[in-house]
């Protein structure tokens, strides 16, 4: 599979499907035919992109996620393949099964990941990870004692420089980037959880009844850096197209996990199939190993639609 991402948020466009083919026509011109098996994952969030029912239907039969973002680019909507596995309704049980303690204890490994890896990225700006790892070894068991927040306050406070940098003000472009990135990284994570035949409401510690995608909010915590990272290195004007280019390029690049070059598809599917060999009792531990993005590992299989050059 190819992993394409396509982004639909600069042009008007309407998305329908011709032989397996995904076509997208803006004004009277088709300006691509995608063959859906190479799609991972689609983004809209232009109001005028209109699309069909076999454009989700065939969409989700290859194992594309179909995302709806909103205005300030956060998802708002997402449609994920639910029949991709052989075996998945045997797991769907296992995961309503996961008891308590094992969810803690799960929730334990992906938070001290996270913290590792916010402090990882403000090494590599200051040269001091800030005390994040003396934080990380005080994560207890299902974080009773919130340590996270203590964390991510130290974190963002010094990532961006600013004391009083708060996460849910949409006035701040750093946030609709913040947005943007995660709703990229949000359906990659969940687009792996459905190929491991595992169900992505069924949450560790993220266990809303409105949030369909709880276990993806959960597995995609030690990757938020990654996007972080990105944006805090780049100059914060409107989040346009070239930009959106960026920052899809950095999130679905290269990265260096364990000695080994991997896709992030390739990281977050091995995760997801750790979480499949917890659950089913095969293992205990989570696959986290530090990661860090590999240089000059090319944009990734990004694409954003653009109209074509008119005469």
């Amino acid at each position: 599979m190819t992993d394409r991402i396509l982004d639909f948020s600069q042009e008007p466009s309407r998305l329908s499907i011709r032989n397996g083919l995904l076509v997208v026509t803006q004004g009277t011109e088709e300006v691509e035919a995608i063959p859906c098996g190479e799609i991972a994952c689609v983004l809209v969030s232009h109001p005028a992109v209109v699309f069909t029912q076999a454009v989700l239907s065939h969409l989700a039969e290859a194992g594309a996620a179909f995302v709806i973002c909103d205005s300030s680019q956060r998802p708002a909507g997402m449609l994920l393949p639910l029949q991709s596995h052989h075996v998945q309704a045997g797991r769907f049980a296992r995961q309503t099964a996961l008891t308590k303690p094992r969810r803690k204890r799960m929730w334990q490994q992906l938070v001290r990941a996270k913290i590792e890896a916010q402090a990882r990225v403000l090494e590599e700006k200051f040269g001091s990870d800030a005390g994040l790892r003396a934080l990380k070894k005080r994560v207890a068991s299902g974080d009773t004692t919130n340590v996270e927040a203590r964390a991510a306050r130290r974190y963002w406070q010094l990532l961006f420089d600013e004391f009083d940098f708060k996460r849910r003000n949409d006035e701040d472009q750093r946030n609709h980037w913040l947005n943007y990135g995660y709703a990229v990284l949000r359906a990659m994570t969940a687009r792996a959880i459905c190929a491991c035949g595992l169900h992505p409401t069924f949450g560790i510690a993220h266990r809303n009844k409105a949030n369909a995608f709880a276990l993806a909010d959960d597995l995609m915590e030690p990757f938020r850096p990654l996007v972080d990272r990105f944006v805090a290195a780049s100059d914060m004007t409107p989040l346009t197209g070239q930009a959106k280019r960026n920052l899809i390029a950095a999130v679905s690049g290269r990265v260096l996990v364990a000695s080994e070059n991997r896709t992030m598809f390739d990281v977050l599917t091995k995760l997801a199939q750790s979480v499949v060999a917890v659950i089913m009792g095969e293992a205990t531990e989570l696959w986290l190993p530090p990661w860090s993005p590999l240089p000059g590992s090319g944009p990734g299989n990004w694409q954003i639609i653009q109209p074509k050059a008119r005469a």
